[in-house]
């Protein structure tokens, strides 16, 4: 339980991320079948019906997917509550939040059995009553809930936020299905017209939701850049703005599709891919913040604008490492072992699991940046051999993914010294600090796509499924920097240090999604996006070298 406790809040996020990704597939499959699916396929023909079909399929999957992570995620809270409160768990799952979710998942779950049967007769009118119980029991454990006054508009807020999510993001995958299985221009035109007037409507739903919310959440402009709410909000706002941009490409291809059946809907499709990816972290960006409390609720510990352009304020970079012995915990661990008796066993300085944050000192800061700064050289290199690649005059600049291994040895010796093979801690025992974790999944990320891309590059796979592994783990990558957090007992200091990821995550997310197009179009478009994604690196090297923690 202890464990459990402690990983807590990383795990928290993660699983309210997958159950938002669920809830949207779900709803925005009703909203999908209800206002496209059910309306306009059946006109197509055999072929219309088929994907019709496939599209209730799909929504089966992502009801039930909505049911199991709901309930992993009121399972996940019931047991920190018992263990917390040491009380048994059956009384555990009585509290509100968990009550609301196991509506929420018997929501989805009904949902679930109506879909599995031919939606004939009553069964579709009863999926959308369905989808407003599961977002009526979200609102139940949301930021609105918990407020003492304006519940009503805040939760109403919340709902149009949500529905437009599910409506846009969760439609996107049943408008890939229904494009993959039609063949014809007029069918194109047809099911992108009608997308596309979802989305506007589904845009203008979200859109007003969360400036509503933010208004009251963020409630000022010192709050806005002053706390890691306002950060996350801001980093929300990007990917919206990235999202915007597709969709209005398009919908001008649409529009083209009107005028001409005949033109090309690759693009259209890919497009709409890259949107469901980014759709996806603007979700479990939203589980980021629901996990933290509001910015206005956050009146002390703000960094004020000065610190934070004090902390932003370009520096030489550190390329010298302090000694391993001179970090606070090797201090501490050799004070306690001068201070043990003779043959008494000295106890650990720090023992993952246990909830303590690790003590830190200036070499601390100092070995961490000079960490990022290495780190900042690498992909620097990194993003100036693709370029020089793409240029076709370096053909031995391929071999630039080999480089990420050096980054992903680097990162594993030296990201927690505490831990092996530099610290005390064991590397099964390290397992329980959640920071840790973060950083192993980091560099597994790091060494699994760099093996796969160097593969694509001097193996000669070119564009076979190989080569979109390095976009997707670059582009999760970015994601789940969003979703990463310092075990510091500074909440100031964390917000400086963390305000930094941002950009990086952003960059991470555009290389990632670049990458993808250049693999996925064809002609003009896929050359633009293959000088993008190497900039993007470049722009991550530069910020590592400018990174600062004092």
């Amino acid at each position: 339980m202890g464990l459990l406790l402690d990983i807590f809040g990383f795990l928290s996020v993660i699983l309210r991320g997958a159950v938002l990704v669920a809830q949207s597939f779900a709803i925005g499959g009703i909203i999908f079948l209800a206002l496209l699916g059910r309306p306009i396929l059946p006109e197509l023909g055999r072929t219309g019906r088929e994907t019709l079909e496939r599209c209730r399929r799909l929504l089966v999957w992502s009801c039930l997917a909505f049911a199991i992570t709901e309930l992993g995620f009121v399972l996940l809270q019931s047991l920190v509550l018992a263990g917390t409160l040491e009380m048994p768990l059956i009384e555990a799952m009585g509290a509100e939040f968990a009550r609301f979710g196991l509506i929420a998942a018997t929501a989805a779950l009904l949902a679930t059995v109506v879909a599995a049967r031919p939606l004939a007769g009553w069964r579709f009118p009863l999926l959308p009553v369905l989808a407003v119980v599961m977002l009526l029991a979200q609102i139940g454990t949301s930021h609105a809930a918990a407020r003492l006054s304006g519940r009503l508009p805040l939760g109403a807020a919340d709902f149009i936020h949500m529905a437009g999510a599910a409506a846009w993001i969760g439609g996107m995958p049943y408008f890939l299905v229904s494009l993959a299985a039609v063949n014809d221009g007029s069918a194109y035109r047809l099911i992108g017209r009608r997308f596309s007037q979802i989305s506007m409507g589904a845009v203008a739903l979200f859109v007003t939701g969360g400036v509503a919310m933010a208004v009251v959440y963020v409630g000022s402009l010192e709050a806005f850049y002053g706390t890691a709410y306002g950060v996350m909000v801001f980093a929300k706002i990007m990917l919206l703005l990235g999202l915007l941009f597709l969709g209005a490409m398009n919908y001008r291809l649409v529009e083209r599709l009107r005028r001409d059946p005949a033109t090309p809907v690759l693009r259209l499709r890919r497009f709409a891919e890259v949107e469901l990816g980014i759709g996806l972290t603007v979700l479990f960006a939203a589980a980021s913040l629901t996990s933290q409390p509001p910015a206005e609720d956050l009146r002390t510990d703000r960094a004020s604008w000065h610190e934070i352009v004090e902390r932003l304020t370009p520096e030489w970079p550190r390329f010298k490492s302090p000694d391993h012995a001179s970090l606070a915990l090797s201090e501490l661990q050799a004070q306690i072992d001068a201070a043990a008796a003779a043959h008494a066993p000295a106890p650990e300085a720090f023992v993952p699991g246990e909830g303590v944050v690790a003590p830190r000192n200036a070499e601390d800061i100092a070995w961490s940046e000079y960490n990022h700064h290495w780190s900042g050289v690498l992909v620097l290199a990194i993003g100036i051999l693709a370029l020089l690649e793409r240029t076709g005059r370096a053909p031995w600049a391929r071999h630039w993914p080999l480089l990420f291994l050096v980054l992903a040895g680097f990162l594993f010796i030296r990201s927690d010294p505490e831990v092996w093979p530099l610290g005390d801690v064991g590397l099964l025992a390290s397992f329980r600090d959640p920071e840790v974790v973060q950083h192993r999944i980091f560099v597994a990320l790091i060494a699994a796509f760099a093996l796969f891309e160097w593969r694509v590059r001097a193996g000669g796979l070119g564009r076979s499924r190989a080569a979109l592994v390095f976009p997707l783990i670059t582009a999760a990558g970015g994601a789940l920097l969003l979703t990463h957090s310092h075990a510091l007992s500074n909440i100031k200091e964390q917000l400086l240090i963390e305000i930094t990821h941002v950009p990086l995550a952003l960059a991470g997310i555009t290389a990632g999604w670049a990458r993808w197009l250049e693999l996925r179009l064809e002609g003009r478009a896929s050359r633009v996006a293959a000088w993008v994604w190497p900039i993007a690196f470049v722009v991550v090297g530069f910020v590592l070298l400018l990174y600062r923690e004092a």
